[in-house]
């Protein structure tokens, strides 16, 4: 299983070329073995962006993320209890912006690597990391 960080989604969807090879080929792998993941949280992250015109496209919020629900065999994993209690409950070597710790909780409690870019979550000893 992996999981996508929100930037990967963003950068999947839109411009391919700003993730590693290596992401790239994970993605692939695990959307053909029904094993692509994203957190629900990141839906929320991408209609701010999208809102705040930080992310600018050519459609509103809800149209971009069906189109990428379509486009991919990904699967949404809603924020659960446990989910909940570890993002948390990690030390500060993981950055204080809740949307990062829900996505790094995620990942841990789904048993699935993390693709980002993120050097924060990269760096965080916990998270198993595609890049």
């Amino acid at each position: 299983m992996i999981l996508l960080d929100t930037c990967a989604i963003i950068w999947d969807a839109l411009d391919p070329s700003k993730l590693s090879a290596k992401a790239i080929s994970a993605i692939e792998q695990a959307d053909g073995k029904n094993e692509l993941l994203m957190s629900d949280i990141s839906m929320w992250e991408i209609a701010m962006l999208i809102q705040r015109s930080r992310l600018q496209i050519s459609t509103n919020a809800a149209n971009f993320l069906s189109l990428y629900l379509k486009a991919r065999n990904i699967s949404v994993v809603p924020v659960s209890p446990d989910i909940a209690e570890l993002s948390v409950s990690f030390s500060s070597e993981l950055n204080s912006d809740p949307a990062d710790r829900i996505i790094a909780a995620s990942s841990i409690v789904h048993h699935a690597s993390l693709v980002t870019a993120d050097m924060n979550l990269r760096q965080c000893g916990a998270l198993d990391i595609i890049w």
